[in-house]
């Protein structure tokens, strides 16, 4: 998203940058642990006890902790916006069960300051406590709720538009909506404890979605009908309506430019009138793709990290490509392939459509090349039959299979 306009970034919910661009060259944060600690634990810092408990917020391995001397709790328990049950980017399930608890020993600690990881601190305690005691409520009530839906036979679609938090959560920010929204929180919620089937029963065995949306726009008299209704839908304020007829025409073959910009325009006012950042930051971005002003068609297909690359090991990297293979490529394949890259050795069996991770002993085939050009193939920036035809890679065994398999890959490097 650009940094200034219509389209401008102006939060991304918890902030004005994911990154500060200030801060650029970025550097790694993640310092390996030397004291472990147990679920509860008590030590000294510093001349100072703390207390620490494991309490998972949006990552399992969050530990809170309160240094009793200075009443000063640290914690990654209470954010400056209604928890993000689930990420609209997408994330794991991330249980509201499992967070309660953090929630509830901060208020039993009674702090007098309260110190986040996420969003400015909190002073006074009984300050602390009410809005400590809120952020828990709204957690609850989401969960419970979407059970009490679950119980009743509501689908999905009936509980995200039953369920409403109550206007008291409305007060602050740290229970409105202003990161994600409870209509998509208790969805996950659901799926989480049930999975995806809701009951609905066109949903067991829905028609393949692009034949789906041209069976709809056929029977509501064609795309200019269509586009016609969804146009004045958006006009009428009715734009969850307009929006999905201006889906289908998207999403079903032969698309147009003019339709493309329908949904566009549907999704920028959807971005203008929603208070969560993390919504409109993606209708915005989806809309610029739709028009052509930002194609996000790049970003649509498995590309390596060159930092990630360079700080991983070539044997987790091989066991990674196959999740980018192509099984309707290697059918009938059953060979066993091993690669030595540098000084690392490692492998993958082909066999029943799938590629197994193996340490490559007794493989059939071996493919060799150093670690430089490994990463280059990887990264995209060197095509493996121009590395081939160089002699930086040397194939033994059966060169046909293993030219099957790389052909496989969805990455230029390999297939190149």
């Amino acid at each position: 998203m650009p940094t200034e306009g219509p389209d401008a970034t102006v939060n991304v919910g918890l902030g004005y940058f994911y990154k500060h661009p200030a801060h650029a060259p970025y550097t790694p944060g993640y310092i390996e642990a030397t004291h472990l600690l147990g679920a509860r634990d008590s030590l000294t810092i510093a001349g100072l006890k703390v207390e620490t408990v494991h309490s998972p917020s949006d990552s399992d391995d969050s530990v809170n902790f309160y240094f009793p001397e200075i009443g000063t709790c640290i914690h990654n328990s209470v954010w400056p916006v209604l928890f993000n049950v689930f990420a609209i980017r997408g994330e794991e399930y991330r249980d509201p069960r499992v967070l309660i608890p953090g929630i509830d020993n901060i208020i039993k600690w009674a702090p007098e300051y309260l110190v986040a990881t996420h969003g400015p601190a909190l002073k006074g305690k009984d300050n602390i406590r009410e809005k400590a005691t809120r952020y828990r409520d709204s957690i609850q009530f989401m969960w419970d709720q979407t059970v009490r839906g679950i119980n009743k036979g509501w689908t999905t679609d009936q509980i995200a538009s039953r369920i409403t938090l109550p206007s008291l959560y409305d007060v602050d920010y740290l229970t409105s909506e202003r990161y994600g929204v409870t209509e998509h929180h208790v969805r996950q919620i659901f799926m989480g404890i049930r999975g995806w089937f809701d009951g609905d029963e066109s949903k067991l065995f829905p028609e393949e979605p692009t034949e789906r949306y041209g069976k709809l726009i056929a029977g509501f008299g064609g795309r200019a009908e269509v586009a016609a209704q969804s146009a004045k839908a958006l006009e009428d304020e009715d734009v969850r309506w307009a929006t999905e007829l201006a889906t289908w025409l998207v999403r079903s073959v032969g698309t147009t430019q003019d339709e493309r910009n329908l949904l566009a325009k549907c999704l920028r006012v959807i971005a203008e009138r929603t208070p969560a950042a993390n919504i409109r930051n993606w209708c915005i971005t989806r809309a610029r793709h739709l028009d052509g002003s930002f194609p996000m068609d790049r970003f649509m297909v498995h590309n390596f990290n060159p930092k990630f690359l360079a700080e991983s090991a070539a044997t987790g990297i091989v066991h990674t490509l196959r999740v980018i293979m192509d099984p309707d490529k290697i059918e009938g394949m059953n060979h066993h392939i091993a690669f030595t890259v540098g000084d690392e050795t490692c492998g993958l069996h082909l066999r029943n459509s799938v590629a197994v991770p193996t340490d490559g002993w007794g493989a059939q085939s071996l493919v060799t090349m150093s670690r430089d050009i490994f990463m280059g193939v990887v990264s995209g920036r060197l095509p493996w039959s121009e590395a081939f035809a160089a002699g930086d890679i040397k194939v033994s065994g059966d060169i046909e299979a293993v030219d099957q398999f790389r052909m496989s890959l969805e990455n230029k490097g390999f297939a190149g």
